[in-house]
């Protein structure tokens, strides 16, 4: 017999009890959950026990990010610009070395003599010593009783600047009678009633009081920085003017960029309108900066000051500077340019025009034929030399758009290959040449049309304002050294 087994079903009154439990159950529930998520007071015990949560990582806010960037960026900037500003010392002290009165040592120690009262004169302003005494170095040499176009004294301040804008007493027709009277007695040899009226002409015109025209220089680039926002451009406004140094920084864009980014900067393809406002003028701060650099020689190595002296004398550039020949291996034979080759000192020329916007002259070499040689042992220069060759060549292509290269005239030469030249070219060097350094080269002064010309000056003279070239403009061809340190001013200039 089989069991069958079957579940029995429940009453309604027993189903309806069920239902009434789960429905009580389900509010009481309920009722726990919206105690457990309204607010404890302080100190009163938690329902139940949480489980720990990790502790929360801090996320910088996006606006404390956004102000390190900033300040990153800044530190970056400074550098390139101290950077920049140093090599453009060195590539604007020519000037310096050649024009001072009674040579640069002399006007060195003519400037030196004002230092006390260039101290007291920029006392509390914010501006060095040094600095002023750069600016007198460049505008008087330190005589302060110059008078040049209208522009008198230790800083040159112009008649209507001094009056109008530095509230300085100034009578210009006074002073002028005195200083005729002052030349005639000098003349005459009365030098003690040359004193006197001297004495008189600084009362009537207060830019020939040294320390008077020192304190309103100052007061000047005190304005000069309220309004530009930076030392450096307070002192370019010096000599180009508040209000047009102001529209060249307006015309770059963004919030006071530093000189060495405004003149680097800009080019005729990058802030063009920036550049043809700086193009007449706007060297002087790094003219500053190389009388700054004169007056540390003076101070501290006067041997290496008149040591620098004697070189810059020796060429119409600073190339023995560069290049001294006491310091410096050049290549007395072919056989020397040989051992070169072969130990990779020279580096080929390439020949493709079409790549590198340099050409061959066909001139180029026709002298080595004398000494039993091939031409191509002279188609090379150092590494530094070649790379500024191909920078010249890529850049004025940019600039100008030529289709026909330039041409190179001549590269590397050995001393007996400049003995050749010597007796066909005039304007071969009879001493020290530095094509013999392997660091110069020649490109011909003929040119696809204007556009190229000026261009190719356009670069000679950015390269040489950072000291990476300097240039002799010759009848047929301009000459070029390089410096030996190029590749790291051409990087300067790259990252601008």
């Amino acid at each position: 017999m089989t069991e069958i087994v079957a579940r029995l079903p429940r009453s309604r009154a027993a189903l309806r009890a069920l239902q009434l439990l789960a429905l009580a159950a389900g509010l009481a529930l309920l009722a726990v959950g919206i105690v457990a998520l309204r607010p404890q007071p302080a100190g009163a015990p938690a329902l139940s026990q949480p489980v720990p949560a990790p502790a929360p990582v801090r996320v910088p806010a996006r606006g404390h990010e956004t102000a390190v960037r900033v300040r990153a960026s800044a530190a970056v900037e400074a550098r390139r610009s101290a950077a920049l500003g140093r090599a453009a010392a060195g590539g604007h002290d020519r000037g310096l070395f050649t024009s001072s009165p009674d040579g640069i040592v002399a006007t060195a120690a003519r400037v030196a003599r004002w230092r006390p009262l260039i101290a007291r004169a920029v006392h509390g302003s914010g501006f060095s010593a040094r600095q002023l005494e750069g600016l007198v170095f460049v505008e008087s040499s330190g005589r302060p009783e110059v008078v040049a176009g209208g522009a008198v004294g230790l800083t040159q301040i112009r008649a209507t600047t001094g009056r109008h804008f530095l509230h300085m007493s100034v009578n210009a027709w006074k002073s002028g009678r005195l200083t005729r009277r002052i030349d005639l007695a000098e003349l005459q040899g009365r030098f003690v009633r040359a004193h006197q009226l001297a004495a008189r002409r600084r009362l009537v015109d207060q830019r020939f009081a040294p320390l008077k025209s020192l304190r309103a220089t100052v007061n000047y680039l005190e304005e000069a920085r309220s309004r530009l926002g930076r030392d450096d451009l307070a002192l370019e406004s010096y000599h180009m003017g508040i209000r047009s140094l102001r529209r060249a920084v307006a015309a770059y864009g963004g919030a006071r960029p530093s000189y060495a980014a405004l003149y680097f900067g800009s080019s005729p393809d990058d802030h063009p309108a920036v550049w043809r406002r700086l193009r007449p003028v706007g060297d002087y701060y790094w003219k500053v900066l190389a009388a700054e650099r004169v007056m540390r020689l003076y101070r501290h190595d006067p041997a290496a000051l008149a040591y620098e002296s004697r070189l810059q004398e020796r060429k119409s550039s600073s190339e023995e500077v560069m290049h001294p020949r006491s310091r410096t291996l050049r290549f007395a034979s072919p056989a020397d340019l040989v051992r070169a080759w072969r130990h990779h000192v020279l580096r080929a020329i390439p020949l493709d025009a079409r790549r590198t916007h340099i050409a061959l002259a066909s001139s180029f070499g026709q002298e080595a034929h004398l000494l039993g040689r091939s031409r191509r042992l002279y188609r090379g220069l150092r590494p530094q030399a070649l790379d500024v060759l191909l920078y010249i060549g890529r850049r004025v292509h940019e600039l100008s758009g030529a289709r026909k290269p330039l041409l190179l005239t001549s590269a590397v030469r050995d001393k007996r290959y400049q003995r050749v030249l010597m007796s066909v070219n005039a304007n071969a060097a009879r001493s020290y040449s530095m094509h013999t350094t392997g660091y110069a080269f020649d490109i011909a002064r003929t040119y696809a049309s204007r556009r190229q010309a000026a261009a190719f000056q356009f670069v000679l003279d950015r390269l040489e304002s950072v000291g990476a070239v300097t240039y002799i403009r010759e009848a047929l061809a301009m000459h070029i050294a390089v410096s030996s340190d190029a590749a790291s001013k051409l990087a300067l200039l790259r990252l601008m």
